[in-house]
């Protein structure tokens, strides 16, 4: 029996506006183990009237006390619940796992009539093919689990090697590296009805490019992945350069709203 205590909204989503009414809200679901904290930069890099929505996870932050996640549905559904009324055009992005569950919170949305205008997946495969390079946490102690996150990286090696914070975050990493090894949609003929946009690192070992355009099969049009220069975390590599890609393509599906048509 699930025993957490009922989350904050404002827990679930983190809500950091820009200096301007916002016109487009951006809707973040961070990677396996990940958390809000490490997207909040994110918001000096968009434009001031673009509002920064970021999905926290149970296990982290205020919301360490509930019961660990089991299922993508666990990491989704609490974000779709509390996101705020007002979003106006909406898209979702996810990087690595984060896609799987932007993918599922869309899904969420498409099936009560609120649409976003886009999905963005980044670093990730397609959710309808099985993960090709599983993590298998439930075989691994806690050292080799710590060296398999490093070899992907995204994880503060300084946290990862001081044992008492470890010992916080490991249990949260531990149960999203399970979910995403675990994970594929198949709901027969899922389609998105908006559109689909994918990015990734030219030297990712975890999902190479020619995994990307996998999208496509649910997309319901061809996906062209935009890919950076850089591994699996490339954005962190060059954070300007990427938005400096990132925001033409909010900018073209904020125009393809219907009221801004």
């Amino acid at each position: 029996m699930n025993t957490s205590p009922t989350p904050a909204p404002e827990d679930v989503v983190w809500d950091l506006p820009g200096d301007l009414p916002h016109r487009l809200s951006l809707l973040v679901l961070p990677h396996a183990g990940g958390n809000a904290h490490a997207y909040s930069a994110w918001r000096e890099h968009l434009p001031a009237d673009v509002r920064l929505l970021i999905g926290q996870y149970p296990g982290r932050g205020a919301r360490f006390s509930e019961d660990l996640p089991e299922s993508v549905d666990d990491l989704a559904l609490p974000v779709v619940d509390a996101l705020p009324a007002d979003t106006g055009a909406l898209v979702v992005l996810g990087h690595s796992m984060g896609s799987l569950v932007a993918f599922e919170v869309t899904r969420a949305l498409q099936a009560v009539g609120r649409s976003p205008q886009g999905l963005i997946a980044s670093a990730c495969r397609a959710p309808v093919l099985p993960n090709q390079c599983p993590v298998h946490p439930e075989r691994l102690d806690d050292d080799e689990l710590v060296a398999a996150i490093k070899e992907r990286g995204g994880t503060d090696d300084g946290i990862l090697d001081d044992e008492e914070l470890r010992e916080i975050v490991l249990p949260s990493i531990r149960a999203d590296f399970a979910i995403d090894d675990a994970y594929r949609c198949t709901a027969p003929a899922v389609r998105l009805d908006c559109p689909v946009a994918v990015f990734g690192g030219d030297a990712d070992p975890i999902v190479p490019v020619d995994l990307l355009d996998g999208w496509s099969l649910v997309a319901g049009h061809e996906v062209v992945p935009q890919v950076l220069t850089g591994d699996h975390f490339y954005f962190q590599q060059d954070l300007p350069g990427f938005f400096a890609r990132l925001n033409p393509v909010l900018e073209t599906l904020y125009a393809s709203a219907p009221s801004n048509a």
